[in-house]
């Protein structure tokens, strides 16, 4: 395994210790999130840091507001790594309310998105950026109603940042997605796959990636083609290494991981131990290709599929008491 890579899997571990009597009313499952975030970033976690950010957004935000949400210790995990906080929120807040205009449904899948466009595009180009937005989500509504909701507002914020062209963005998205189905089956985690690809700009070469990775990760014992696995295929098949090192690097990460505190099979599930697992090597890996838009959309996806994780779980413990 590489340094780099041991490094980050090391302070996954050191960050969900830093945080195991910090935030207790937050999640476990986003307590991870938080740490992986640090670790992805070869940083060890920074709790002052985090206390400051969160008493910033609980200093701008009313008690109801989305952004003291289960969107919150993410969003305060991303304020806690810069300096200039207090601007980055307040952006983010404005172009929340801007979209909120355009219709998008206010929740914490907004919060995300507006504060990834707060983040990547400057003041004047905020509405430009969320019309393409609307346009991107329409467009992906109107191809799959039943299955594209709030949490398709990330990856529609990410693609009206990119450089995509709408009309055939979407007209790739709908190809990819009827590639994969008959293989993949679970219709909105083929969306979210389909969306990686054309994002990343190279939808031909992932194709062909995506389905090898898929059938060397099965051969090992971790089926990645699962609900919440899938679209990170999407990401490892847009690093450059072969197929065989990363499927090694992550069974490798996998099992390191096993060993560690609070991170056994009934702390952690199988999936979401090979989505941390994943995400730790296609950090490393795109942080040494000095790849931006991948190191950004990883953060996204990853951010994206463990909300969605998140808030599922919560729905089915308050359906059930």
């Amino acid at each position: 395994m590489r340094e780099s890579l041991k490094l980050k899997v090391g302070l996954f571990g050191d960050n969900i210790h830093a945080l195991k009597k910090k935030f207790k009313w937050q999640n476990a499952i986003l307590k991870r999130l938080s740490a992986l975030i640090y670790a992805g970033n070869s940083r060890q976690v920074d709790t002052k840091a985090l206390q400051e950010s969160y008493d910033l957004i609980k200093e701008n935000t009313g008690v109801l507001s989305n952004f003291r949400g289960n969107s919150a210790m993410t969003v305060f995990t991303m304020l806690s790594l810069i300096n200039d906080r207090e601007r980055q929120l307040t952006n983010s807040i404005k172009v929340y309310e801007m979209m909120k205009e355009k219709k998008f449904w206010p929740c914490d899948f907004l919060v995300l998105a507006a504060y990834q466009i707060a983040t990547h595009t400057n003041e004047e180009k905020y509405a430009e950026t969320i019309d393409r937005a609307k346009a991107f989500y329409d467009g992906m509504k109107e191809q799959h109603r039943f299955i594209t909701g709030q949490n398709d507002y990330i990856i529609a914020a990410m693609l009206a940042l990119s450089d995509t062209d709408i009309e055939q963005g979407l007209f790739r998205m709908e190809e990819l997605y009827r590639f994969f189905k008959p293989e993949f089956k679970i219709g909105d985690s083929v969306k979210i796959l389909s969306q990686i690809l054309v994002l990343s700009g190279d939808c031909d070469k992932g194709r062909d990636i995506v389905l090898e990775l898929s059938s060397k990760f099965r051969k090992s014992g971790m089926k990645m083609d699962k609900r919440y696995t899938l679209p990170l295929l999407g990401i490892l098949s847009l690093l450059s290494e072969n197929s065989d090192t990363l499927v090694d690097e992550v069974e490798k990460t996998y099992k390191i991981l096993r060993t560690k505190k609070r991170l056994g099979s009934y702390s952690v599930s199988k999936q979401e131990m090979l989505i941390i697992s994943s995400a730790l090597v296609s950090f490393d890996r795109a942080n040494d290709e000095k790849n931006k838009l991948l190191s950004t959309a990883l953060s996204v996806v990853i951010t994206n599929i463990i909300v969605a994780q998140q808030t599922a779980a919560v729905i089915a413990s308050t359906s059930s008491s």
